[in-house]
Order: C-alpha cells, then structure tokens, then sequence
C-alpha cells in the first residue's frame, strides 16, 4: 500500500500539503481531485519519487511497478505501434539480448531469454498494442505511420497508451482524456474499469471519475482529505459537512465573542481576575474553525443576444468538404433560436467539419445554405487558443472588443472568468492552456452571439470552470451546437443530439447511454463482416451449442456467488456513507461522545477491512469465471 504520514510539502514559496497523511490500498481505484495549485499533480510527482517531502514520510511497496503518461513526444521517425512498444522498457533489452544470443549462437541462452520473454507475454506484445491503439483511435495504417507525422493531442494519445501497454502495479493518470473524442473516453473507460492494479486519477471530466474510481481523495487546506465513493458521492458528503462546517463556525464565533467579552470586561478586575485568565487560556485552547467556502472562482453568464432572429442557419441538401473531397452530403438542418444540439459520431466523421462550415471556415460546395442578417456566430475551438497575441494582457484583448467601456466594469467581467488582480494586467504568453481556454470563452461571451459553436470547449478547464460554463449555458437564448467528450457538459446542455456518420448528419433517437449501446453495436457489426471475410472452417454448432450449455451451466454458481458478494459490498458501502456523515458531525467529538466516537470508528475500521476481503473474493471468482469462458472458447 502507499503510506503518507504528516507529510508537509513546500514549493518555493507556497505550502502545498501540511501535517497531512494518507493510505491508499492495493487494488483501489482513486480519483485526486482539487483547486488548480493545490498540489494534486505535485503529489503524483512525491509518489514518483521525483520530489521530496519537507518533512513526513511516504512509502511504496518496494517491488512495484509504476506506469504514467509521458508529458512530452519526441518527433521520432519510428512507426506509431514500435513507438508503444519502446515503452516496454524489459521487453525491449530482451529483446535485444536475443538478437546478440543468436548472433553469438548461443544456444543456452537463447532458449534461456525466450522463456524471459514467454513470461512477461512478449509474444503478444504486438497484438496487445495494436489493439490499444486501436482503441484510442489509430486505425491500421496510422499504426504504421511515424511519430513525426501525428499532432501534438495524437501524440499525447501514443503516450497514453505506451502508459496502458506497460505492466504495472500502480497507474497514475494526470488529465487523460485531454484531447480524446467521446467514443475513446466511453473505451478508455471501459479500459480501465478492467484494469487489476492501483490507479491514482486526476480528471476534471466528473462523468469519467464516476464511472472508474470508488474513492476520492480531496487535495484542500493543505490537507488530503478522503471520501468513499465516487465524485457524486464526495460532492454529496461535501456539501453535507460544509453546511455542519458553517454552522459550527458560527457557533464557535458566538462562543467567542462571548468569551472575549467576559475577558475585555474583567481581566483587570480582582474580583474576576482568575476567571479572565481562564477564559482567555481556553481561547488560545480553542482550535479556529474556518468558515464553509465555496470553491469556484468562476462567475460566468452569457449576455443576452442583441437580436435572436429565426431562422438563423437553413440548410438543405448541403455538401462540404475540403478540396474536391465531400465529408459529408445532403445535410439538411435548420437551426432556430433555442437550439440545444449535441453533435455524436466517431472520430474523422465530419463533426469538425459541420462546425467549420457553420462557422464560415469551410464553404458549402452545392446546395442551399441560408444565413439570417442578424446572424452572430460565437465559435470556440482549441486552434482559436493560438490567435491571442501572447505579449497583451487579458484586459488588453477585451478592450479591443469594447474600446468604449470603463476599464472597472472590463475588469469586472473578467474576474468572472478567473482575471484578478494582476494577473488582468500580465501578458499571455505564459498563460497555461486552462487560462487561455478561459480567455477565449470571455471573450466569446462578450460579442453576445446568438449561435454558439463549441468545439471541445472543455479541454484544459478545471472541474469549477467546466461547472460554470454548463451553468451558464443553461440560459444561453440563442441556438448552439457541441462537440465535446465530458458528457456531463453534453446531458445537462443538450436536448437534441444528431449523428455524423458515412457523411450523413441524421436526427439520433435516444441518449448518450443509447450512443454508448450504438458504438458497441457497430464495433460488433464490423467484427462480424471482418471474421466473415476470412476462410474459416464452418463451426460444428452442435458441439458450440453444448459447450455452451456446459458453461452456463458452471457459471451459474458462480454468478449467484458474485451476485450476493456485489449485494453485500451494497450494503457496506451505505453503511460507510452514513458513518462518514456521522463523523462529520462536530458534536460526535464532545467529551461525553467519546465511547460513541471510538464505536463508529471501530465499525469503520471493520467494514472497511470486509469491503476489501470481499472485492478481493469477487476477483477472484471472476478470474475462475474468465478461465472458463477462455476455455470454451480455445475448444470452438
């Protein structure tokens, strides 16, 4: 397990974590989430032994294997699949100690180091990238390209995957689905719900956190604080200890000021002296409660279109493309004020490509494509990041667009977007990624468009900014279209969705749970039509029929076993909310509470250590039960 114990970390001048500790267990899956500055990706670095503590200890099992993202992508020559491989550092020193124990002729070792390489599963390390890569969206010929020619977001999925390929018992992710369309993020996903080993996850996607991590760990006040459950269920706790937070802080203020008072009035009076001095002892005693405080820094609104005019957009048999190629044809759309429409589709399908054309990027090459006059386009993309001129402040850009209001009300609008202070006044340039995005968007939302495009809108912006612009989308008045993979963004914004596949842009009948069944439906058909273009030997079906038989009817015990196992892992984790509820109580802490705190404790130690047990048994059933299955199917 990974131990931190009254750890204090310190960053030039700033203390990121302080008298704080922490343990994670082998096998758990945890979400690291927080303010941007409090240390979340600094604590990554601690576990990497890349920083040290100040002061604290940390520790790691000492034979684990970590894996994690690399930042940067050399522009190589080397083919997408090879470059995967190199991050398999073991397999590549066999590998090339194989080729000198066959170049030396020895035999010895050479039988030697292909047992070495049978072991760590080399002979299927090839097979094994390739379909990662063709999970994170690489089809057969992009495996083969080099490196050089890929983009920065695609090489930043090489990197991914080089991370995902390597054996590990620790995975640390720092933003992953950074740059991932929302069919990736739905098989990343997926990926890692199977994974067996320990994984450390910073996410600001809250959909993609709920659905892979059971605990969170909230970097705050220089303390790591743990919740079970996913980040629904911290944000749910949260809240719940906030309001008891604020309470007991006005509580104490009350106490306090009464103390104070007694003091003030008496502490030169003989008569009360002893009694002043002890009140004033029991303040210092007092240890300070801080008011409950929300985190977000972000205030953001659109302001209301100067004219909402309707049509805004006609579109019938309309094709676009690039060149003489057409992406997509016959598209017929008419996009009228309070339009909600989410775009879905696979990568390549030509959502970018209907942005650009609405955004007046790409021209219609035939059809009839109307705009209104009164139309005003607002349209994010991450390309739009690079027009900002690097060397001017953000008050700066935004006096350009309103050269005639006062600087304090510009001011003001800006620091809803996180531009305080003097950082209103700094240059762009060493703005990160997050800051520029929320820039742009400022910017956008000050011109008042009444069609808003938003291409990824969400890529490098933090969890509160991601919040306030869902929130703030909810009364935008005017038509918008998105494109993006954090699906919280797309179910609480959206209330139509259409699809773009095979050059088509179609009306989709259902919801993002239903695209989700769609893309396992086609990905199941093309396998289909794929196996059956190959020369196989038609099946005995009575012998698959029988083998399949016999394998439901030995799962079956097992299935019911992992069933009451899930039931009763159910029940435990209820039982550990309510607990953690209980705890947040202040008063659970008085002196006459004493043997319930220790109580409570107690249970949650005990659960705690049964939940573990029983996730530990229903792997193990599951492994027996994906034995079975591998069985079968090797005698079909």
């Amino acid at each position: 397990m990974i131990s931190i114990s009254q750890a204090q970390l310190i960053r030039g001048t700033k203390t990121l974590l302080d008298e704080t500790s922490l343990t994670i267990y082998p096998g758990h899956k945890v979400g690291l989430v927080g303010a941007n500055g409090t240390g979340k990706s600094s604590l990554l670095a601690l576990i990497l032994g890349k920083i040290t503590l100040d002061k604290g200890d940390i520790s790691l099992p000492s034979g684990w294997k970590i894996a994690t993202v690399a930042q940067e992508t050399p522009a190589l020559d080397v083919s997408a699949l090879d470059y995967v491989i190199d991050g398999d550092f073991e397999y590549r020193e066999l590998e090339a100690e194989l080729v000198q124990a066959q170049h030396d002729d020895n035999g010895n070792e050479i039988a030697h180091l292909h047992g070495k390489i049978d072991a760590i599963g080399g002979y299927a390390i090839h097979s094994r990238a390739a379909s990662l890569l063709a999970g994170l969206g690489f089809n057969q010929t992009e495996q083969s390209n080099s490196v050089r020619q890929f983009s920065g977001g695609w090489r930043m999925r090489l990197n991914l995957a080089q991370a995902l390929l390597c054996r590990s018992d620790l995975l640390l992710l720092d933003e992953p689905t950074n740059h991932l369309d929302l069919d990736t993020m739905y098989w990343l996903e997926g990926w890692i719900k199977a994974y067996q080993g320990t994984l450390i996850l910073i996410s600001h996607d809250r959909d993609f956190i709920d659905g892979v991590v059971d605990e969170i760990i909230h970097v705050e006040h220089h303390k790591l604080n743990y919740y079970k459950g996913n980040y629904t269920a911290f944000e749910r706790i949260r809240a719940e200890r906030m309001a008891q937070q604020q309470v007991a802080f006005e509580r104490q203020q009350k106490e306090r000021a009464h103390m104070q008072s007694f003091v003030d009035r008496f502490r030169y009076k003989a008569s009360k002296a002893k009694q002043a001095q002890s009140r004033l002892k029991a303040l210092e005693r007092m240890t300070e409660l801080l008011p409950s405080q929300a985190d977000s820094p972000f205030h953001m609104s659109f302001r209301e279109p100067e004219a909402l005019p309707n049509p805004l957009v006609t579109m019938e048999n309309v094709s676009v493309g690039y060149g003489d190629k057409e992406i997509l044809k016959s598209v017929h759309l008419n996009l009228v004020p309070g339009a909600r429409i989410g775009l879905l589709g696979r990568n390549g399908a030509g959502k970018s490509t209907l942005i650009k054309l609405l955004s007046e990027e790409l021209s219609p090459m035939k059809g009839k494509y109307e705009t209104n006059p009164g139309l005003n386009i607002g349209y994010f993309a991450q390309h739009q990041l690079e027009s900002l001129r690097l060397d001017d402040s953000p008050l700066q850009h935004l006096s350009r667009l309103a050269p005639n209001i006062r600087e304090q009300e510009l001011r003001n609008f800006l620091g809803g977007y996180g531009f305080n202070g003097d950082m209103v006044l700094s240059p762009v340039r060493p703005f990160s990624g997050g800051e520029k995005a929320r820039l742009v968007l400022a910017l956008l939302v000050w011109q008042r468009p009444n069609l808003l495009l938003l291409d990824e809108p969400t890529n490098h912006l933090d969890l509160e900014m991601r919040h306030a612009l869902t929130m703030a989308l909810q009364t935008f008045e005017g038509a918008m279209i998105i494109i993006s993979h954090d699906r919280h963004l797309l179910r609480l914004s959206c209330s139509d969705y259409y699809l773009v596949d095979q050059g088509k842009v179609t009306s989709f009948d259902g919801d993002l749970d239903d695209y989700h069944q769609w893309l396992l439906d086609a990905a199941k058909a093309a396998n289909k039509t794929e196996s059956n273009t190959e020369a196989k030997p038609a099946q005995d079906k009575k012998l698959q029929k029988r083998l399949e038989a016999e394998l439901r009817q030995k799962l079956s015990p097992m299935r019911k076993v992992q069933l009451k196992l899930e039931q009763a892992q159910q029940q435990a984790n209820n039982r550990l909310s309510e607990i953690e509820t209980m705890l947040a109580d202040m008063s659970l802490y008085d002196a006459e509470n004493k043997a319930k705190l220790t109580q409570v404790l107690a249970e949650r130690t005990s659960l705690a250590q049964a939940l573990e047990e029983s996730e530990m048994e229903w792997l193990g059933v599951q492994e027996s039960i994906e034995e079975l299955e591998l069985q079968v199917r090797s005698q079909l």
